[in-house]
């Protein structure tokens, strides 16, 4: 018998992402991000790169993480996003916040349908809140609420059962849904 050709492996690739699964840092744009905060842990994810994983169970109502950035004004922050920034937040009439920046693990964070934590805004602060129990190793995600304003420039990949293949605002869902021939939400069974 015949002994069988094994497949050459690109093995810097195959270790950074056995580094990523275990949790090892992350480097971003060539600075390390934080490895991990008291709640979150941000390490690879089956929905898109990085994403932040709960180090323990975090009961709901939990302040998770805040979102940093820098404060700037609704006119840079108009720049910003035609120029595709997806990381801003808005604060008040005056000024929005930025999140894309190093010093920012909680951009991190992505995107789903059906969430387990929603951005909420404390005076000038932005929480990334739970919004229900979510138990050690799950990936922690947040609905980022974009408009419908070009928003199949913007797939999702969440993958839950409820996904309405776009990153959508939840009020845009069965709209989304109609709009592209999608079955309804299915319905939660009571258990």
């Amino acid at each position: 018998m015949a002994a069988k050709k094994k497949k050459k492996v690109d093995t810097t690739d195959a270790a950074e992402f056995k580094a990523r699964r275990k949790g090892d840092p992350v480097k971003d744009a060539g600075v390390e991000v934080a490895e991990a905060t008291d709640w979150l842990q941000f390490r690879y994810s089956e929905i898109e790169g990085r994403g932040a994983f709960a180090r323990k169970a975090i009961p709901s109502g939990t302040k998770v993480i805040e979102y940093l950035g820098r404060r700037i004004s609704k006119e840079e922050s108009a720049q910003l996003c035609e120029d595709f920034n997806e990381y801003i937040f808005d604060l008040n009439s005056d000024f929005d916040l930025d999140g894309n920046v190093d010093w920012n693990p909680a951009r991190l964070i992505n995107h789903s349908c059906e969430p387990n934590c929603e951005a909420e805004q404390d005076d000038e602060s932005i929480w990334i809140v739970a919004t229900r129990d979510i138990r050690k190793g799950a990936e922690v995600t947040f609905n980022y609420g974009y408009s419908l304003e070009n928003y199949r420039d913007y797939p999702c990949k969440c993958g839950n059962g409820s996904c309405v293949g776009y990153i959508v605002a939840a009020e845009y869902h069965d709209l989304v849904r109609r709009e592209n021939n999608l079955p309804a939400k299915p319905k939660r069974k009571k258990v």
